[in-house]
């Protein structure tokens, strides 16, 4: 009986255990990110502070708290940014830049390329619905995916270009082109979807959308 219990409690740790795990994977992820946007700006504004103030310089020099001050940074700019394009004069300075950035070919690419991305998850697209699920990485398994753009090939036939992240960091992923007849369209929401694909899978709708089998009805009809 003795080991029935003790396969019962390290059962029940670890269901514990994965989802605190997951949640610190993801807030890593978030933390490290935000933290390394704002370093050099901390690590530039530190230093000068260090010549300043040399008495503050062993306490300045520490690495986790230049991190979480460029975390904290960060956010605050995020949020100052939002909230000035939100405004008039912060809109204009925005298409200053954006002006400034077309001149520029290589990054006037990448930068319109990585807004047109922002912009698409944000809206729904015509004609189908954005969060989708396609055949991949084999017709017998599904993978989320995120309808980017709808557009057709040269015999006329109406084709999607579909994001698909990775689980638990969305930022890395596949683009699949795949027939919109292919694609299972489902009623969930982008914050549904994303918190189905941090969270492993353990967080999301309790059913799966109707039709996620061979045979379901195309998206679009």
């Amino acid at each position: 009986m003795r080991h029935l219990y003790i396969q019962r409690y390290l059962i029940t740790g670890l269901l514990t255990f994965v989802p605190l795990w997951l949640t610190w994977l993801v807030f890593k992820f978030i933390f490290t990110f935000l933290s390394h946007v704002g370093a050099p700006v901390v690590a530039g504004l530190f230093a000068g502070l260090s010549t300043e103030f040399p008495g503050t310089a062993e306490w300045l020099s520490q690495e986790w708290f230049q991190s979480i001050i460029a975390f904290i940074g960060t956010v605050i700019a995020f949020y100052l940014v939002g909230f000035a394009t939100s405004r008039v004069f912060g809109q204009r300075l925005l298409d200053a830049f954006e002006n400034v950035i077309g001149r520029i070919p290589l990054v006037h690419t990448i930068y319109g390329g990585a807004k047109k991305l922002m912009t698409t998850l944000s809206t729904k697209p015509a004609g189908t619905q954005r969060v989708v699920l396609i055949d991949f990485p084999s017709p017998e398994l599904k993978s989320i995916g995120f309808v980017t753009r709808i557009f057709a090939d040269s015999a006329g036939r109406e084709l999607a270009a579909v994001y698909v992240p990775t689980t638990p960091n969305p930022t890395g992923g596949y683009l699949e082109i795949v027939p919109t007849e292919k694609l299972v369209t489902t009623d969930w929401s982008m914050d549904q979807a994303m918190a189905f694909i941090l969270s492993g899978g353990a967080v999301g709708p309790d059913k799966l959308p109707d039709g996620a089998h061979p045979g379901s009805t195309p998206a679009g009809q």
